[in-house]
Formats: C-alpha cells, sequence, structure tokens
C-alpha cells in the first residue's frame, strides 16, 4: 500500500543542485524520519515525493506505480505542515471534512471519518469548536486527523511539531508514533531535530548536502555511525570527537566517545581536565571539561548525585570498547 521507491532522484534550480542524484526505499508501515541541519535538502525532498516540487531527474514511485509526474491529488499521500493550515472561520469537523467534500464523498461515509480520526486524536469533544478556541496542540491534531480521513497510502509530516512548545512537542511526539503504531501506515516525517528522529523513527535518513550520509534505525546509527558527520549529529549531547596525537595513538585521524562512556573521577585516570559548566538535570549531570592538550572541552555524562564544582580538578577515563574510530577522510575505520 504504501512503498516508495526514489530512484536516481535528483533536483536542481537551474544550475543549482541541492539534491544531488539518490537513491532511497521507503517501506510499507514505515515511520521514517529524514533529519539533518538547516538547508540539508530534507524538506526539499519531501515536497518531491508530495509532488509539490518538479523532479529534475530520476524516478518516485508509489506502490511500484511510476508518480514522477503525477499532480499532488493524485499520489494518495496526505502532507501535515509546520503550519497548521486551518480554516479559522470553520468548526473542527468542517476543517477535518474538507477534503472529503472536496472529493465528493456521501455524507454518512465522511461522519464515519470524522468520528474515527476524532476518537483517535481525542478531538471528539472539541468537534463543534473553532481552531482559535484550541490550544497549539490542539490545532496540529485537527490537522492531522485532516490528514487521516483521506486514508492515504502514506502521510508526510514537514516540521509538524516546530511551532509547539517544549512540552506540548514530547506530547505530540508520543501521539504520533502511537497513531503510527494503531494506523500501521507509512509515514515519512521531516525535523531538524535528532531527538525527535530517534525516538520516534522506525528507520533514520541523515542528510547533508543534500546527500543521504548514513540510512538505519536509530540504534544502528547511535552505535555505529558511518562517518564523523553521522556520529556528531546524532546523540544529545552529540559524540565528543578528538583529534591529534591521542587519536593517532588508536590509529585513527579522529577518535570518538560518547559522553556516557566516560567515567569522571578526582582520584585518577587517562586524561586530566578541569570541570567548566555543568547541566543539572536531576537523574543525569552532564560536566563540560576542558582537558588538558585537547583541543575542545568534552562532554562526560554522570548520575545526577556526582558532586563537583566549576574548576575542580578531574580525570576522564574513556571506555575502550566504545571508542569510534574515522580515517582522515571522516569514514568509520572497522
Amino acid at each position: 500500500m504504501g512503498r516508495i521507491t526514489l530512484d536516481k532522484v535528483r533536483k536542481a534550480f537551474g544550475d543549482i543542485e541541492v539534491i544531488p542524484p539518490l537513491d532511497l526505499t521507503i517501506e510499507d508501515g514505515e515511520f521514517v524520519v529524514f533529519v539533518g541541519p538547516s538547508g540539508c535538502g530534507k524538506s526539499t525532498l519531501l515536497r518531491l515525493i508530495a509532488g509539490l516540487e518538479d523532479v529534475s531527474g530520476g524516478q518516485i514511485r508509489i506502490d511500484r506505480e511510476d508518480a514522477t509526474n503525477l499532480p499532488p491529488a493524485k499520489r494518495g499521500l496526505a502532507m501535515v505542515f509546520q503550519s497548521y493550515a486551518l480554516y479559522p472561520h470553520m468548526s473542527v469537523r468542517k476543517n477535518i471534512a474538507f477534503p472529503m467534500k472536496m472529493a465528493g464523498l456521501p455524507q454518512d461515509e465522511q461522519e464515519r471519518r470524522i468520528e474515527g480520526a476524532a476518537k483517535a486524536l481525542n478531538l471528539t469533544d472539541y468537534l463543534d469548536r473553532k481552531p482559535g478556541q484550541l490550544s497549539g496542540g490542539q490545532r496540529q491534531r485537527v490537522a492531522i486527523g485532516r490528514a487521516i480521513v483521506r486514508e492515504p497510502a502514506a502521510f508526510l509530516f514537514d516540521e509538524p511539531l516546530s511551532n509547539l512548545d517544549a512540552a506540548l512537542r514530547v506530547g505530540m511526539r508520543l501521539e504520533i508514533s502511537e497513531l503510527h503504531k494503531r494506523l500501521a501506515t507509512t509515514m515519512v516525517y521531516v525535523t531538524h531535530d535528532q531527538v525527535e528522529a530517534m525516538t520516534m523513527a522506525d528507520k533514520i535518513v541523515v542528510l547533508r548536502a543534500g546527500n543521504i550520509e548514513q540510512v538505519g534505525s536509530p540504534l544502528e546509527l547511535y552505535n555505529r555511525p558511518r562517518n564523523v558527520f553521522v556520529a556528531g549529529f546524532i546523540g544529545s549531547p552529540k559524540m565528543n570527537l578528538i583529534t591529534g596525537a591521542e587519536a593517532a595513538k588508536h590509529g585513527a585521524t579522529t577518535i570518538g566517545i560518547r559522553p556516557e562512556h566516560l567515567v569522571i573521577s578526582t582520584e585518577g585516570g587517562a586524561w586530566k581536565g578541569e570541570i567548566g559548566v555543568s547541566e543539572h538535570l536531576g537523574s543525569d549531570t552532564f560536566f563540560h571539561v576542558t582537558v588538558n592538550g585537547f583541543e575542545a572541552p568534552l562532554t562526560v555524562r554522570a548520575s545526577g548525585e556526582v558532586s563537583l564544582s566549576y574548576g575542580d580538578t578531574v580525570w576522564l577515563t574513556p571506555n575502550e570498547a566504545n571508542l569510534h574510530r574515522f580515517d582522515a577522510e571522516g569514514l568509520r575505520i572497522a
């Protein structure tokens, strides 16, 4: 139903190629997240799949059918944008019903789908309200409901949580993930927030300058990043990357160690340093430690019960089994 295949798909604006030719397969029922820094091409790639942008080369197939030149309405996809794009003068019920009304569905079928979507999204009590009477999270759920009633082959989400505050983002993240489990429909989700990618995705596609740097499950990317870029992008706080003589000792140009794989001690260890800023999160504390001879401070994840202060002398010891090694090209050394 919702298999999407990109075969040598590229996009150029005049002489500027923003998406070099790439191949990607999104399996039916997968939750795939496109993630990367601003300007990496993730939203452009989503718009190519939706048909909102014309491809400059290659082929897009949806359920084995060539959809490259099909208009958006013929692709069987539903898109949810960062802006809710709701009609302010219409009730929630009429906003959700709008795409079905345009498609000419019978009234009883419209009502059946509206009730199903409202129940799934906890909107039943709000169907007669206007968007202006709803919170940001509720409005985003209305936008998702409008997509659900179309019963698409796949959902496309373009940074749908960016307008919400931190607490609402966490709640909506869980709601969208649960919705995916219930509907078992393909979802393609764009975000610049790698925490969203890690917590929601079955498969993550990491993009940089239009190129796919790595594709894999969240834990595959976390535990075996293909290159320095992925290593530094996936993970919060990000992986510590160390160059110079220390990396050379391990037969690499760059070594990486995640904050939770460093042991901090006042008794001695591999690397001597000084505590800088500390971030106390309750259960955890992140210490930023300036290490003698290292270009940048290292971040260490420790128990929230560890009591250290700005300026304290400490030693850090990396867990050798969790060191990541990268060559001069930035690629992972097996």
